[in-house]
């Protein structure tokens, strides 16, 4: 994106250059590069040829043609130009609403997107974050006598299931007032359906034809009985918190969850914010927060194991500085400094989000490309996170980057190559509690327990596959409680 360009006569401006200029894996007419990808990773796929063709290049998926940005600085201007320069695809507008699902603050756009960003954001108020904070400490104690369990029987614990509960535990608590208790109960019927709607969706996006409109599997059958099930407990959280408001009006003053607080907000006379999208924000809230937060700290934890000196440092940390369950505060886990390094850590080496597809609103620029409207970008995010030239031994787990600048390297410069949450005007409006998410189940774990094992069944590192999110497949837990 020209930025002096006026300033520069025409003799001194840089020569562009066309996608269709840049190197690329080859492909096969009509198809493109359809058939070498691999599905669940895609993203490795992508990082390859980035290794290979260097950080702009181009490929096909069928007609789509895709510039792929697999740099940071690139990426970062492009994040800083949402939403008027770039959005999420038509595809994923359409595979969304094709679904069911109501269009919250991750999948809006332009002025849909202004409104229920100043909602949301009303709603992840520090204040309130703080009020919701002993209904994550109930959960997480609810985590801790599940494990106790599991320890006391010598049993095999399903590492992404459980925190999958834990997380939606939280996220309904925290978010809806909800208490749906999935940790003390089998019959986990709003994890059971979330779990369909993620996938679902990444293979409609990367599918080359939308089959399911003409005949229906039985996935997609299941898939929109799911839809039906969340929706329909979404209506029951919206119902209940309204109700809560007129029964008991100075919670207006005070909300005490993330639902109340966005009802207020959209209450306000000129928000312009309707039910359906507050709806859809409650559903952006359920689907976010379950996967990426419990997919992270599955990453976590099994890095953490792999790594027993960094281990050992979390768990002293949380001992001198959080304690007892019964002490936890806000503040106390705020001081967890060395602790979030390792949730920054895990998150440069295994994000959930790996990647990123936009759709270029305007005619513009990318580095010394020229890039026409409606242009699909396939933002490599991981890819400069894994490079000697960022990080010093990129592909090694260590903690402390985050808490001294590396040799040769600026202070915060870590956040400016690895973005997790994103950056620019769009950042993860969730980012505060998530990390606080992280740190209660690691302080959970590491402070009353001793982690016997975490692995796959084979042994191996586990796969890094994609179903919207990237997901360890296959890791299993073992534990023992400590002796204090």
């Amino acid at each position: 994106m020209w930025t002096t360009a006026e300033a520069l006569t025409p003799a001194r401006r840089p020569v562009l250059r066309e996608i269709d200029e840049l190197p690329g894996p080859p492909g096969l007419p009509l198809l493109g590069n359809m058939l070498q990808i691999d599905k669940p990773h895609i993203h490795q796929q992508v990082e390859a040829w980035a290794r290979r063709y260097g950080p702009f290049f181009r490929f096909r998926l069928g007609r789509e043609r895709l510039l792929v940005v697999a740099d940071h600085v690139a990426m970062g201007i492009i994040f800083r130009d949402r939403p008027e320069g770039f959005r999420r695809t038509r595809r994923f507008r359409d595979v969304a609403a094709e679904i069911g699902l109501a269009a919250g603050v991750f999948g809006a756009e332009g002025e849909a997107w202004r409104r229920q960003r100043k909602m949301v954001m009303a709603g992840f108020d520090p204040r309130h974050l703080r009020a919701y904070f002993p209904s994550l400490v109930k959960v997480s104690r609810r985590l801790e006598a599940r494990w106790r369990k599991a320890a006391a029987a010598d049993a095999s614990i399903d590492l992404q299931a459980d925190l999958m509960r834990f997380t939606v535990d939280a996220i309904s608590g925290l978010a809806f007032g909800a208490d749906v208790n999935t940790l003390e109960s089998e019959d986990n019927i709003i994890q059971r359906h979330l779990d369909k709607i993620f996938p679902a969706m990444f293979r409609r996006l990367l599918s080359p034809l939308p089959t399911h409109r003409w005949w229906k599997t039985a996935a997609d059958r299941q898939l929109d009985r799911s839809v039906a099930e969340v929706n329909s407990a979404i209506e029951g959280f919206v119902t209940a918190a309204r109700g809560r408001l007129v029964a008991e009006p100075e919670r207006r003053a005070s909300p005490r969850n993330l639902l109340e607080a966005m009802l207020v907000a959209a209450d306000d006379p000129g928000s312009g914010i309707n039910d359906a999208e507050v709806s859809g924000n409650v559903m952006t809230m359920l689907l976010a927060g379950e996967d990426t937060t419990a997919n992270t700290l599955a990453w976590a934890i099994w890095l953490l194991h792999t790594h027993p000196a960094c281990l050992q440092q979390a768990r002293q940390e949380i001992d001198a500085r959080a304690g007892d369950p019964d002490d936890w505060t806000p503040e106390r886990f705020a001081s967890l400094e060395y602790v979030e390094a390792c949730a920054n850590e895990t998150m440069r080496l295994k994000p959930v989000a790996p990647s990123i597809v936009l759709q270029a609103l305007r005619d513009t620029t990318v580095a010394d490309i020229r890039v026409p409207a409606g242009t699909l970008i396939f933002g490599a995010l991981r890819s400069d996170s894994l490079r000697d030239e960022y990080f010093e031994s990129a592909e090694r787990f260590n903690p402390e980057r985050w808490l001294h600048a590396e040799p040769g390297r600026e202070a915060g410069s870590a956040n400016r190559v690895s973005m997790p949450f994103g950056a620019g005007p769009r950042v993860c409006p969730g980012r505060q509690l998530a990390m606080l998410e992280m740190k209660i189940a690691l302080a959970t774990l590491l402070g009353r327990f001793e982690v016997e094992s975490v692995a796959t069944a084979d042994g191996s590192a586990p796969e890094e596959r994609m179903s919207f999110t990237m997901t360890p497949a296959g890791l299993a837990m073992r534990l023992r409680e400590r002796q204090r």
